[in-house]
């Protein structure tokens, strides 16, 4: 379909704070499959000021359940602390709106389930999650380049970095008091672990250790994690930003028996990655190339533009639905459990 002909997708916005101005609002406004037309903030003061930031301006709702309820409305895009995204995705239901919510799904496993079953339950009503890291081309080009390796045999998975004393979203309340599992693991990690598991399937079971460095994170920030993929495929998870002075570094390294691939996503030398083929027998054949990843997704209007493709005819094009988020956050639900049973084994829990 040509974007000249495109019905644009009329968005109500749920939530109207820092990443809603500086992520989705543009992102919506520059999309060619929708049209921003309301928001809702509990403060309506702050909705006003939202609303001022389109031309022309936003119409502003007075009760949360206006976005629902109103007509004019196709979708809804709703920013909330996570703990709120069962109730929004329940009222999604009882009008029969369209909605979308913010990664983490849900602030725990029983708020999740939930939301995996409502979706289910009403397949004419879409709920899916914002989680633009499975839209990431890096997760295309690893997919090709594993396949180069021979048999995969384990991983490496490391992001840290620096704790950020000036991080605007530290100033959140919902952040610094989280009602969500693991605080800033289930908050950042589920990027980091939409990334692994888009690339290598789902985690069956684990063992971890978690840690609280910052008092400011309000929970555990950091996790040392073995992971037994549900392909057999065995490798270290590394998570945190709660670091002192150090590098901020991130990389994803596969391992196979005829070769490895070495992913770096770092912020000063990354969007490549480095394939290296050989060593299944004596005799093999050494190879080494090296892959840059030019203009990479890292913003929200990828994921934008698949939602826009999926309600607009392209069934298949978003790829984070709520059974996968679902996965995302009972990877992390696991690490806690582990952790605080001496690093003991747990299996990854299912919807």
């Amino acid at each position: 379909m040509s974007n000249t002909n495109i019905k644009k997708t009329k968005v109500a916005i749920i939530g109207t704070g820092i990443f809603a101005k500086k992520a989705h609002l543009p992102s919506l406004t520059d999309s060619p499959y929708f049209e921003p037309v309301a928001c809702f903030n509990r403060t309506t003061s702050k909705a006003e000021e939202f609303a001022g930031l389109s031309t022309p301006a936003l119409k502003v709702y007075q009760e949360f359940d206006d976005a629902f309820r109103d007509p004019e409305v196709d979708l809804v895009d709703v920013l909330l602390p996570v703990q709120y995204n069962l109730e929004a995705v329940e009222k999604a239901v009882k009008y029969g709106k369209n909605v979308v919510i913010e990664k983490p799904i849900a602030a725990n496993l029983d708020q999740a389930r939930q939301i995996v079953r409502l979706a289910k339950e009403n397949p004419k009503v879409l709920v899916a999650v914002n989680e633009h890291w499975v839209y990431l081309k890096a997760v295309t080009e690893l997919k090709a380049a594993i396949a180069k390796i021979g048999t995969v045999v384990g991983f490496n998975y490391h992001s840290t970095g620096s704790f950020n004393f000036n991080n605007q979203y530290l100033s959140t309340s919902w952040r610094q008091n989280p009602e969500h599992i693991g605080g800033f693991l289930s908050d950042g990690g589920v990027h980091q672990l939409a990334l692994l598991t888009s690339v290598l399937g789902n985690v069956e079971a684990l063992n971890a250790r978690t840690v609280q460095v910052r008092p400011q994170s309000g929970d555990v920030d950091v996790v040392w994690a073995l992971c037994k993929m549900a392909s057999g495929v065995v490798g270290s998870f590394n998570y945190g930003s709660a670091f002192g002075n150090k590098e901020k570094k991130g990389f994803f390294e596969i391992l196979g028996d005829n070769g490895s691939v070495y992913y770096d996503f770092s912020p000063a030398t990354g969007n490549r990655f480095v394939v290296r083929t050989g060593g299944h027998t004596a005799g093999d054949e050494k190879t080494e190339e090296e892959v840059l990843i030019k203009d990479e997704f890292w913003s929200t209007a990828r994921e934008f533009e698949k939602l826009g493709r999926e309600l607009h005819g392209e069934p298949g094009s978003v790829v984070c639905w709520p059974e996968v988020a679902f996965h995302h956050l009972a990877i992390v639900d696991a690490m806690l459990r582990s952790s605080k049973t001496d690093a003991a084994t747990v299996q990854v829990a299912l919807p």
